[in-house]
């Protein structure tokens, strides 16, 4: 295949299509790519893979004529482009809030795509695949909309639409791949470029003649040899009157006429077999998408002509709003209105004004067809435009389907009217009747017009009117004079007198209906009052003194009729006449009495009916005799029991059977009301039903299948399962291994196996405990432990040193302690609770001497423990002396090292005491040296530090970004005694003198040289203990053992905030470059020594520890 055939080109646009409809969603992106797509020579079978283009043809075009095919593709045309939309909203990126599903009562849909064939399979190539009760959707399992495939049939969808378009236009260039499916409309298209050459003489002529018009749409004339073609009659003035002209009249010289002259010029004998030619006038072009209005603007951005309804609505979207129209002025034509018009059906000459002929009462724009296609033709396109009924020629609401007066349909025609004629050759008396051929009402006196609807008994048999009142032949008219412009007959205008009547005997009616609604009296009722009360009686009285006696007639009357009806020997059948005159047989009854009827039946029968009571007496008997065959098929055989029941409960079915079963209910009523408790449920019962009737009254079970489940799981061999959890199980699922894994679940701590529902699991991990284990360890821990041991038992989960974790953990650990914990033990839970929310407060203070805290309000320096009574600072926390009163914290240590014997004497061991380890979350602190373990956890809220630099430790999984370490750390400084307590004491040493910081070698005066007496925590059995340190001590080292003389270098290097990346080699610049994501990457041709100082620079760029103690 080569590079350049309509295949390969028709694959690259294609993919290019998609690619770009599926990100994007637009059709305005792909619309010239489209358009390439439509104009490729291929087969139809080629050009479209997914959708079946050739069968949606021929479905739609498949034996009709070329005007029926063109109005097919036309209605196909729109159907695509509905389709195209949908197909765009599910690849755009902001698809619409109701995507999943299509509506089948849509307007736009039923008309457009459900008016085509092939639409549906379309949105099922879309995934509209789940047919639902009022359209497609999409299926449940289904998220996303596979935007692949749905961009590859909306790019066939559209193309399709494309080419159709351009057939329909005879403007395709490649029609002959349709020949064999759309025949009628390419032969129609092939004469468009062999058309006939007009000589430029009569093209002038013809130019005169005719105004200009649009390029005129493809004819639809008969496939044949080429006639030369010949001009549409021209239009011009009528040649009598001067006005609009609407036939031409070849046999008088191609004479222009309007409609009235032309009616009353070839009235004439010798002009009445001339044959006239409509003149054709340009038909006014509609808007592309609701196809009903005249085009208001056309947009040349989106190649659509439109109205201006449509034009508003379509280009209110963002996207379209930077359009530019051109508003298109239709072009002035001649209407019809301006002259008189001549009726189709019986030729008389209307005025102007005249929407209705003013003999045949017809509209305006009526044809003479049969009166069944006018009735048909006359319907309103629109629901809610108003109608006329064709029996009262009432106008009433587009909505109602009734005749608000006459009650017939909305389509139903003229009813047929039986004359009433007298006998032939007689003058009628005055007592001679006619029926009116509008409204049916029987005239009992000679006259014109009708008594009810004052309308013209003319009629065009001529029978309806008794002969007297028959208009005979009026005198041939005198012909027309030249110029002078015939005037229209006379109209009475005896509509608006009828409509007027009739509205005031709907408003008569109207009104005695709400006071029946007052009264609390149904429309139904009123209106059958009506017919049987008469005029001389009210509605509402006549249902309260005469409606109980009619009721008690109508029921006697139907008894009787039973009886006279009753027949044959093995059984009594009755035989109910129907409206029709047929019998119907009726159930039988073995009683001999006559059928017991209620009033309530009698009325429903009577309104039913519309008040005959004849009527009346046959429908309650049919609607007994099917209640009573429906208690007879539920197995109830007495008649006589029935017959009473029916009555009793006012012919109401389920009141009858209420009666009915009362009487078989009663031993089960007994035995539920005695005092005898119901022996338990025994699952190897033989009576298994009995046992599946009292699961489903006791515990609610959805199904009958869901009870055999239960029993069977309870018979099962060497199981100890109870009822209540086996119903438990079953009410989650009705898979057998699913609830035999609910119902077998061992703790890992006491071994046992219980059910699901009797384990109990925390929020913050996966572990399942049994309810006994699970209330002993948090009892333990609340009444041995802090609160930040309570965590589960079998992962230590969560986190305490996450503040955020912990607070929702504990939110919702206190709803499931709730009910668990005994009392006393959950207030306990709670007070400690309590203590660890006000650990937050900044207010908060622990005592230095106890381990007692409290909320200190005051702002003084000295504060004093409510519970020990003994005083320390607020804010060294250190015990209150009398010389620190007047004196910050810095000035009371720095006169204590100057004046306090004892201070001297403790040396280095009081300083590093003095600067000991203070918790960063409660601010507790301790007089300990940070030797030793780096990892801290404090007594009082058991957060847990390294106490060089104050950092968290992270039991899991920490925030930190580019850690994915899954274990007990914490990240450190450079600064942190974590790192530099491996320096050797001259190295840091040599740090301090770098940067002129005083470090003392020597001890002071009294201090022990032998044993360094600093006080650390130690690990001694299991229980952390607070002791001297020991060791032996080293000369050069003021005194203190080597560890504990390089936390004091340390503390002075933190106190004075020094980097010790100078003094790193060159390993230990490289490893804390990658410790501390410092980009070590060497540049080309760069030296050692510049390549280590731009890493020193940019390590230092690095900040020190912001949590690291820096006191002094």
């Amino acid at each position: 295949m080569s590079a350049g055939s309509p295949s390969v080109q028709m694959d690259e646009v294609r993919r290019r299509c998609q690619s770009l409809l599926s990100v994007s969603g637009s059709a305005q992106d792909v619309k010239a790519d489209v358009q390439t797509m439509a104009n490729i020579p291929l087969p139809l079978s080629e050009k479209y893979r997914h959708f079946g283009a050739e069968a949606v043809l021929r479905e739609n075009t498949a034996g009709r004529n070329k005007q029926e095919v063109v109005e097919s593709l036309s209605r196909l045309v729109k159907a695509l482009s509905i389709l195209e939309k949908y197909g765009c909203n599910l690849t755009s990126p902001a698809r619409p809030r109701y995507w999943r599903s299509v509506k089948h009562n849509n307007p736009v849909f039923r008309t457009t795509v459900d008016a085509v064939k092939g639409g549906r399979r379309v949105l099922f190539l879309y995934g509209y695949t789940n047919q639902q009760i009022d359209g497609l959707s999409f299926p449940d399992e289904v998220s996303e909309p596979d935007t692949e495939k749905v961009a590859a049939v909306t790019l066939e969808v559209m193309t399709l639409r494309t080419e159709v378009d351009m057939l329909v236009k005879g403007t395709h260039p490649h029609p002959e791949h349709y020949k064999d499916i759309i025949p009628s409309i390419v032969q129609q298209n092939k004469p468009v470029s062999d058309a006939a050459v007009v000589p430029p003489a009569e093209e002038q002529q013809a130019d005169k003649l005719q105004p200009p018009t649009p390029p005129p749409k493809p004819t639809l004339s008969t496939v044949g040899p080429l006639k030369p073609l010949t001009a549409p009659p021209a239009v011009s003035d009528c040649n009598l009157c001067g006005g609009p002209s609407s036939v031409v009249c070849p046999s008088c010289t191609n004479q222009p006429f309007c409609d009235a002259c032309d009616d009353l010029y070839h009235r004439h004998p010798s002009r009445a077999n001339h044959k006239r030619d409509k003149i054709q006038k340009t038909k006014d072009e509609t808007c592309s998408i609701c196809g009903i209005s005249p085009v208001h603007a056309q947009c040349s951005t989106c190649v659509q002509r439109l109205c201006m309804k449509c034009d508003k609505l379509f280009h209110s979207h963002p996207d379209r709003k930077g359009h530019k129209r051109t508003i298109i002025t239709p072009a002035k034509t001649s209407s019809p209105s301006l002259s008189p018009w001549e009726c189709a059906h019986c030729t008389t000459v209307n005025e102007t004004r005249a929407v209705l002929c003013s003999t045949c009462e017809r509209p305006r724009l009526a044809t003479a067809a049969s009166t069944v296609q006018e009735s048909l033709a006359s319907v309103p396109t629109s629901p809610n435009t108003e109608w006329q009924c064709k029996s009262c020629t009432v106008v009433n609401q587009g909505s109602s389907i009734l005749c608000e007066v006459c009650e017939r349909p909305r389509l139903a025609t003229r009813p047929p009217v039986a004359p009433v004629l007298s006998s032939p050759g007689s003058l009628p008396d005055c007592g001679t009747k006619w029926m009116c051929q509008f409204c049916t009402f029987v005239n009992t006196k000679p006259a014109v017009v009708c008594e009810m609807c004052n309308l013209s008994g003319k009629d065009s048999s001529g029978v309806s009117l008794p002969q007297s009142l028959q208009q005979t032949p009026s005198i041939a008219k005198e012909p027309p004079q030249p110029g002078v412009k015939p005037q229209p007959k006379p109209r009475v205008n005896l509509e608006l007198k009828r409509q007027k009547a009739m509205k005031e005997d709907g408003l008569h009616l109207i009104q005695q209906i709400r006071e029946a609604e007052k009264c609390g009296v149904s429309p139904e009722e009123m209106y059958a009052a009506i017919l049987c009360s008469g005029n001389n009686t009210k509605p509402c009285d006549w249902l309260t003194s005469e409606l109980p006696h009619l009721l008690d007639e109508i029921c006697a009357m139907a008894a009787s009729v039973q009886l006279n009806y009753r027949a044959g020997d093995s059984g009594i059948e009755a035989a109910v006449e129907r409206d029709g005159g047929e019998p119907e047989p009726s159930v039988a009854n073995v009683t001999g009495g006559g059928v017991k009827l209620s009033r309530a039946e009698a009325k429903r029968a009577w309104l039913a009916a519309g008040g005959d009571t004849d009527r009346a007496v046959r429908q309650l008997l049919r609607d007994r005799q099917v209640k009573m065959k429906e208690l007879h098929s539920l197995g109830f055989r007495d008649a006589s029991q029935c017959e009473d029941a029916l009555r009793l409960s006012g012919g109401e079915v389920k009141g009858a059977l209420s009666l009915l079963q009362r009487p078989l209910l009663e031993p089960f009523h007994q035995r539920i009301w005695t005092d005898q408790p119901e022996p338990p449920i025994d699952p190897n019962n033989p009576d298994k039903q009995r046992m599946c009737r009292r699961l489903l009254a006791l515990y609610d079970l959805p199904s009958w299948g869901r009870c055999e489940l239960v029993i069977a799981l309870l018979q099962e061999p060497d199981v100890n399962y109870s009822l209540e959890d086996v119903v438990n199980a079953v009410k989650m699922s009705h898979d057998k291994d699913f609830i035999r894994r609910l119902l077998n679940n061992e703790c890992p701590f006491c071994c046992g196996v219980f059910p699901r529902s009797k384990m109990q699991s925390l929020t913050s991990c996966q572990c399942s405990v049994c309810h006994e284990c699970f209330k002993l360890h948090f009892t333990i821990a609340v009444r041995d432990k802090h609160i930040r041991d309570m965590v589960c038992p079998g992962c230590g989960e969560p986190d305490i040193n996450d503040p955020e974790q912990l607070d929702s953990y504990f939110s919702t650990l206190d709803i499931q302690l709730r009910n668990c914990l005994e009392k006393e033990v959950y207030e306990l839970f709670h007070k400690k609770l309590t203590e660890h929310a006000l650990m937050k407060d900044p207010k908060f203070l622990w005592c230095y001497h106890c381990t007692s805290g409290f909320i200190n309000d005051g702002d003084q320096l000295k504060v004093t423990c409510p519970s020990c009574r003994k005083s320390f600072c607020a804010q060294c926390k250190k015990p209150w002396e009398a010389q620190h009163q007047d004196l910050s914290c810095e000035q009371f240590q720095q006169w204590k090292r100057e004046n306090d014997p004892e201070y001297q004497r403790q040396g280095l061991a009081g300083y590093l005491r003095d600067n000991g380890i203070t918790c960063p979350h409660c601010r507790f602190q301790y007089a300990l040296t940070k030797g030793g373990c780096m990892h801290f956890s404090c007594s009082q809220c058991r957060y847990q530090f390294c106490s060089g630099c104050n950092n968290p430790y992270h039991k899991t999984v920490c925030k930190t970004p580019q850690c994915a370490f899954n274990g007990l750390h914490a990240h450190h400084p450079r600064d942190c005694l974590f790192y530099l307590r491996d320096w050797e004491p001259p190295r840091l040493q040599e740090l301090l003198k770098n940067s002129g910081v005083e470090f003392n070698t020597e001890p002071s005066t009294g201090t022990q040289s032998d044993a360094c007496c600093v006080m650390e925590q130690k690990d001694e059995g299991g229980l952390q203990t607070d002791s001297p340190c020991g060791a032996k001590t080293q000369p050069g080292q003021a005194g203190l053992c080597e560890k504990h003389y390089r936390e004091y270098l340390v503390s002075l290097i933190n106190a004075h905030s020094l980097d010790p990346a100078p003094l790193y080699d060159v390993q230990e610049l490289i490893r804390n470059c990658e410790r501390y994501l410092v980009d070590k990457q060497r540049a080309e041709n760069e030296d050692d020594n510049a390549y280590h100082a731009r890493l020193l620079k940019k390590l230092m760029e690095v900040p020190l520890g912001e949590q690291v103690p820096r006191n002094k």
